[in-house]
């Protein structure tokens, strides 16, 4: 049980990386009008943030563990 949950701690933490960061990017710069899709609300922010952190967390862990199998 403790195995499978290693393998997704990097997918957890570049996906709340993400939204941490598109929350920080809607805060800051944000869009003033209402108008723009992605940063408009910081809901839809943070979800985009964490789709796209848990994609690239899970990219990396795969390269990780096929890199981890050769050896």
């Amino acid at each position: 049980m403790v195995k499978g949950i290693k393998s997704y701690v990097i997918i957890i933490v570049f996906a709340l990386a993400g939204s941490t960061i598109m929350y920080l990017y809607y805060y800051f710069v944000g869009c003033k009008t209402g108008s723009c899709l992605i940063t408009s609300s910081p809901t839809i922010s943070s979800g985009y943030g964490l789709l796209f952190g848990g994609l690239i967390g899970s990219t990396i862990n795969d390269f990780i563990n096929k890199k981890n199998k050769k050896t």
